[in-house]
């Protein structure tokens, strides 16, 4: 695999040309560049500029909106509801989430329902942000269906991404993102594209079979849930959090829906935010920070984010595939 590499500013006016020229206004194409470059910054290769060619087919058939606003309502002191009108989920969040920070912290728990977005970004930037403000929180979202449940060979669910974040005042939070599916989808494409094999168990080629080729499971397979029938359960929490709890479609449901060009479909999306400084009341942090001690002090140990935050601090550029770039660049 040829690279190339680029600076932070370099990723970031790259998808910010080829967004303006394919449909967004300038502040749509200003969150989600700015998301991309950052997801490249922290090492998160599946949800940065290798989702660029996604974004386009999406805003050229014009399933996405790139110049809409979300339309953001308060239901209850505690209950905030957004209508994405089908922008990407990145605007949708710069719209809703100070709502719902607004919401936890005067009324200690609160609720963010998405319906109409587009979701084909990384999780972990709508929970870090909520947690850099105090809050506890916890998001999720589904998709067009790619993972079997446990015991069954086609697939239903979507790959149902999770993420947590817990506060650390004076720290980067403690976060973590993952799927639910043994491994995102992005992750596998990523792999197929630099030819890697992936681990067994992680999907199973169009004959049911298991398999370690990654292309074998991206066409026409199916990923399995991680854990078995643990992972199974965790994703049918998604489809209905992410569905039936805000008023959106399952992932079976979506994908009947979508015109299947390659770009992300519609769907919904749950975050939740807690003030410990109202529930805990007094000392919460000391005690979280003892617990993190704790674990730190076992050999081989990471905190969830760390290695992203540490990728952070680097500000020099960034090693890209030299054939995507091209590909984004005929884009534009």
């Amino acid at each position: 695999m040829n690279t190339i590499s680029l600076s932070l500013d370099e990723i970031y006016n790259l998808a910010n040309k080829t967004l303006l020229a394919n449909g967004c206004d300038k502040e749509t194409a200003h969150i989600l560049s700015d998301l991309v470059m950052k997801a490249e910054r922290d090492g998160s290769l599946s949800h940065g500029l290798f989702r660029m060619p996604a974004y386009i087919i999406g805003l050229k058939s014009g399933k996405i909106n790139g110049k809409g606003r979300p339309e953001v309502k308060r239901i209850t002191p505690s209950v905030v509801k957004v209508d994405g009108k089908n922008c990407l989920a990145p605007m949708v969040l710069n719209k809703g989430i100070p709502e719902l920070i607004k919401a936890a912290k005067e009324t200690g728990v609160a609720v963010l329902a998405i319906t109409n977005s587009h979701h084909m970004a990384a999780m972990w930037p709508e929970t870090e942000m909520i947690a850099e403000e105090g809050l506890v929180a916890f998001a999720c979202t589904s998709y067009k269906p790619a993972v079997a449940p446990a015991g069954a060979n086609k697939p239903l669910f979507g790959t149902n991404p999770i993420s947590f974040a817990w506060p650390r005042p004076g720290k980067t939070p403690v976060v973590y993102d993952m799927a639910t599916a043994s491994m995102a989808m992005g992750e596998v494409q990523v792999a197929k594209r630099e030819g890697h094999k992936v681990p067994l168990g992680t999907g199973l080629n169009k004959d049911g079979k298991e398999t370690t080729d990654p292309a074998e499971i991206a066409d026409g397979g199916v990923l399995l849930p991680f854990g078995g029938y643990k992972g199974s359960g965790i994703a049918m929490m998604v489809e209905l959090l992410a569905g039936a709890l805000v008023g959106d479609n399952f992932s079976f449901e979506t994908a009947a829906k979508d015109n299947n060009d390659g770009g992300p479909p519609s769907g919904g999306e749950f975050i939740l935010a807690i003030s410990p400084d109202k529930i805990s009341e007094k000392d919460w942090n000391k005690h979280a920070e003892n617990f993190f001690d704790k674990m730190k002090s076992m050999d081989g140990v990471r905190l969830p984010g760390e290695r992203r935050h540490k990728n952070r601090l680097d500000k020099g550029p960034r090693k890209i595939n030299e054939e995507l770039v091209n590909k984004i660049k005929s884009l534009s």
